[in-house]
């Protein structure tokens, strides 16, 4: 993870100066309270999403917002289950970690061992601002669905291909991109491309494959989504650039609710600013994929792998695997030409539920020739607590019950001499 009431009489007035008086005591012996240790701890780690109306199911921004969850918060940490974090952060480190350190944990159970106090609210550290909405600010454009989805109330819904126009007039570079769902109840993914411009109107038909006619626009991209996902914002001088005129044609995985839906949802993008002192970086990557796998029923380790030769030099930024129920584990390895081997990313533990892009601290130097390859592990036994069906076979499949095996990852351009410590 990086309700007060107002009573009225004289006895509402005893019972505040009570517990302020147990506020200041707490103080005094050294218990944490909200406003001076606690605050600070979540404004940094958790309410990125623990804010109104977004990711988390309560927000943890006041004391009154947080206060009734203090026991379920140490719970929760003290398991490491919040903030979730899949990587070893012991391999590489990451710019995105929101894992709390021991200290940070240790303040939080002191807190709520001593009663939760709230503390002197004059050290309450400023409050984050947000864009209603959003997790990269306000965008400078919003791309959305052109006609809503209609979601049926039960069965299973086919894979869906929709077109969402950007009306480009030129080719632009953005530097943060965020899908925003319209019903996340009802999403279980969204993998969207963008298109070249083609010189037709988009519609808003739903098909049900891929318009293979349209070609790709190389190294563009918008954003997908996936159960909990936040926005992408490069950092500076790193941009992606969007054609004149492009579409974005996505594959939209709905799952039903018991009710009819109505999803219209939407793309945010925010403009890249220009720079005269520091060249623009441009933003790439692709996808380690292995389609051909056969899970065999009750295998506990499952080993799939892909991998793929990097024709250019280039530097790898960021990672994030994607497997169903039944991932267990997942690595990406860099091998060098010369044969050296480093390791990119370790998730020991992978949740589906929590399916993170993992963004490299320092991002790892690939010279042409280098093969960048993912290895993950699944769990088809029934020790699984998330299996659906041990005795069965397994293979890959678009449905959260049948499996995946996609190695999603980032690349940088960069100065070829400036390398990294892998290099040397």
């Amino acid at each position: 993870m990086r309700v007060s009431t107002t009573l009225i009489g004289g006895c509402a007035a005893l019972l505040v100066l009570g517990s302020m008086g147990m506020a200041s005591a707490a103080a005094a012996e050294g218990t944490p309270t909200f406003a001076k240790d606690i605050a600070p701890i979540l404004y940094e780690n958790c309410v990125a999403c623990h804010r109104p109306n977004h990711l988390a199911p309560m927000s943890l921004i006041t004391y009154s917002d947080a206060r009734p969850w203090a026991r379920a918060v140490k719970t929760k940490v003290l398991a490491r289950e919040m903030p979730p974090w899949g990587a070893d952060s012991s391999v590489r480190a990451y710019k995105n970690d929101a894992s709390l350190t021991q200290a940070e944990i240790d303040t939080i159970t002191a807190w709520v061992d001593g009663g939760a106090p709230e503390g002197n609210t004059a050290d309450l550290p400023e409050v984050p601002q947000f864009a209603e909405g959003w997790s990269i600010g306000e965008p400078d454009l919003i791309f959305t669905m052109l006609e809503p989805f209609e979601v049926p109330a039960d069965g299973t819904v086919p894979y869906s291909y929709i077109t969402v126009p950007t009306n480009l007039t030129e080719d632009t570079w953005i530097s943060a991109h965020e899908f925003r769902p319209g019903d996340r109840r009802v999403l279980h993914h969204v993998i969207p491309t963008v298109l070249e411009d083609d010189g037709k109107p988009a519609t808003g038909e739903v098909k049900l494959q891929r318009d293979r006619t349209r070609t790709r626009a190389e190294g563009a991209s918008v954003g997908g989504y996936v159960p909990n996902r936040l926005g992408t914002v490069y950092e500076d001088g790193v941009a992606v650039l969007l054609p004149a005129g492009a579409d974005i044609e996505a594959q939209m995985h709905y799952t039903t609710i018991g009710e009819p839906v109505l999803d219209r949802s939407s793309w945010g993008v925010v403009l890249a600013k220009t720079s005269s002192s520091k060249p623009r970086r441009r933003a790439g990557g692709g996808a380690l994929a292995s389609m051909t796998f056969a899970i065999e029923p009750g295998n506990a380790d499952f080993v799939v792998t892909a991998s793929r030769t990097i024709e250019e030099d280039t530097y790898l930024a960021n990672m994030m695997p994607h497997m169903h129920v039944r991932g267990k584990s997942a690595r990406y390895t860099v091998t060098y030409p010369d044969g050296r081997e480093v390791v990119a990313l370790s998730v020991p533990n992978y949740d589906f539920n929590w399916q993170l892009r993992y963004q490299l601290e320092e991002p790892i130097f690939m010279p042409k020739g280098s093969v960048l390859e993912a290895e993950f592990h699944y769990d088809n036994s029934g020790a699984n607590k998330f299996n659906p069906d041990p005795t069965a076979e397994v293979r890959w499949g678009d449905q959260t019950w049948e499996e995946m095996m996609l190695g999603y990852y980032g690349t940088v351009d960069g100065p070829k001499s400036n390398t990294t410590t892998d290099q040397q």
